[in-house]
């Protein structure tokens, strides 16, 4: 093999590689789906599409805030631990969602030891 071709095989594999790497670092963490989705729908914080991709709005405050496009999901997560940390509250097999004044909404069931770590890991409680 030439040297050119190595060069441009050597450039397209570091491209890929560098590619790779960009991807994994923004995505965001991994979420136990079903007590994720019955936790965030009492959250303030929702996704709203805008031309240059999603903006963060506030439903309590109507706020937006705009982070750039690799760092929208990481932003939402930081939200919605900073939210969980005064609204949630864990007791035995329940995750207590509360509202501002401390009345409970919902209880939602924690089925597994999975769930009950991802709780405890993702939003600290």
């Amino acid at each position: 093999m030439n040297p050119k071709k190595g060069l441009m095989f050597g450039l397209l594999f570091g491209f890929l590689v560098l590619g790779f790497l960009a991807m994994q670092r923004a995505a965001p963490e991994a979420k136990e789906d079903r007590i994720y989705k019955a936790i965030v729908k009492y959250s303030p914080y929702q996704y709203e599409k805008r031309l240059g991709g999603l903006s963060i709005l506030n439903t309590v405050t109507g706020t937006k805030e705009k982070p750039s496009a690799a760092e929208v999901l990481h932003r939402k997560d930081e939200l919605d631990k900073q939210w969980a940390k005064t609204h949630l509250k864990v007791e035995n097999n329940d995750v207590i969602v509360m509202g501002d004044n401390n009345q409970t909404i919902v209880k939602i069931f924690i089925e597994s030891v999975k769930e009950r770590e991802f709780i405890k890991s993702f939003f600290g409680i």
